[in-house]
């Protein structure tokens, strides 16, 4: 039955609690870590490892320390250093989940700085993204209703009652609540009504009370003189709005698939019995048999972003960011920069003849970065008998917490191979791992 993909999971002999999922627990609930990391997790223990994954220890020193950085780029308006700030964060931060789902919601209520041209305003945005990414559902769209950088995007800055504009109300209705195929026309055109005299004024929303239309609205059959809070609640009670949003969050934490709405349907139904609390549906999806079953395991692609930071955190490597951003602005994921309202597509529109080399490419730079000489740049250094011996953990070790899907025996021997012919151990993973890029399972998550 559908109801049980969304029940616990528990480890058994047939299916461990072992790296390769204390790896995808960090890849899908972040952007991955260090085999220290990973294997710190395998200790812990299922039960204990997903609660880690949930708490923020040590995430109000990091805050502390970004602040300087945040009021520094404001103060010199390039929204292009603000990416850099952002792959930062993600590189660092304790609390990856947060920093994750944060960015989960950027590509929901999808705003370009190429657009907005005002690093104050979207690093407003962000931060209310943060703030509400793990909370509940209503507060986060009443927030991103009144925010300028979504106004200014959506060309929603002077919406007056003589000429309502529809474009946030359009998008409200099929891109962040319920999806196409769940409202009229009509609907749109008095959910834009309800919008009018919300209005940014010196960088700030304000509600003119002179532009807004007072009159009595229509939308999904119910009539009252509505004003945008009262039409976000409306819009929320849809039952379409429950399945729309367990359906993005599916897709983005678990599979690129399409998932058949008997498969999801319970899951919505949890998200409307508990008043959309993002944080606790996140808890049943990352606890559930669905994500930890064939239908999750390897069964999305990975991003530029989840290339890059993933790569960056398993090697712990000091990375210039703004170099990092260059690559992925290249690649077509750049955080602050989303191509349109309707985000990025993600799944296997990442990979084409021209990006699947630049991810190479990518591969390449970032091991560079690793320290000359060192080593044991996986934390794993540990005394063996030969240069086999060496070069097979090696290649095991990576296997385990890169690959969602093991390569074929005969390209693991390859592997094997290849690396057995360097030296010290940074020197093994600077040639193979620009090999392992070029296999197809290498960019799966």
């Amino acid at each position: 039955m559908a109801a049980n993909l969304w029940e616990p999971w528990e480890p058994s002999p047939q299916e461990p609690w072992d790296r390769r999922r204390a790896a995808h627990l960090m890849r899908r609930a972040g952007f991955g870590g260090t085999v220290r990391q990973i294997d710190e997790l395998v200790n812990l223990g299922f039960d204990k490892a997903l609660a880690m994954i949930r708490e923020s220890a040590g995430l109000e020193a990091f805050e502390a320390e970004m602040t300087p950085l945040e009021k520094s780029l404001v103060s010199r308006q390039e929204p292009q250093a603000l990416a850099s700030w952002w792959l930062l964060r993600m590189a660092k931060t304790p609390h990856p989940l947060l920093e994750k789902t944060t960015f989960f919601w950027h590509g929901h209520f999808a705003t370009s700085a190429d657009k907005v041209a005002d690093s104050a305003a979207m690093l407003r945005q962000y931060r209310l993204l943060r703030e509400h990414a793990l909370g509940r559902f209503e507060p986060l769209v009443q927030g991103i209703s009144r925010d300028p950088a979504m106004l200014i995007y959506l060309d929603s800055t002077d919406n007056r009652k003589t000429r309502p504009n529809e474009n946030y109300a359009r998008e409200l209705l099929e891109l962040f609540c319920l999806g196409a195929g769940n409202y009229s026309e009509r609907d749109i055109k008095e959910l834009a009504r309800c919008f009018t005299g919300w209005e940014v004024r010196q960088n700030q929303f304000q509600f003119n009370p002179h532009q807004h239309d007072s009159g009595i609205k229509t939308i999904f059959d119910q009539s009252g003189p509505f004003g945008g809070d009262d039409a976000v609640g409306i819009v929320l009670r849809h039952p379409a709005a429950a399945r729309h949003i367990a359906r993005k969050l599916v897709r983005f934490f678990c599979t690129d698939d399409d998932v058949v709405d008997e498969e999801f349907q319970p899951l919505a139904e949890l998200l409307r019995e508990n008043d959309f609390d993002i944080g606790k549906i996140l808890a049943v999806i990352l606890s559930s048999r669905f994500f930890w079953s064939e239908k999750s395991l390897g069964k999305k692609v990975r991003g530029p972003v989840d290339l890059a930071i993933g790569l960056i955190r398993l090697f712990d490597l000091n990375a210039n960011m703004n170099d990092v951003r260059g690559r992925l602005a290249g690649l077509g994921q750049l955080p602050m920069f989303p191509p349109n309202v309707k985000g990025w597509e993600g799944g296997t529109s990442w990979i084409n003849a021209s990006t699947f080399v630049e991810r190479i490419n990518l591969v390449q730079f970032l091991v560079e970065r690793i320290p000359a000489g060192s080593a044991g740049p996986l934390s794993l250094a540990r005394v063996t008998r030969s240069q086999d011996e060496e070069s097979r953990r090696v290649i095991e070790d990576l296997i385990d917490v890169w690959f969602a899907q093991r390569p074929p025996t005969e390209t693991v021997r390859e592997l094997m191979e290849l690396a057995s012919q360097a030296g010290k151990t940074a020197d093994m993973i600077k040639r193979v791992l620009p090999a392992m890029a070029a296999i197809p399972e290498f960019h799966l998550a």
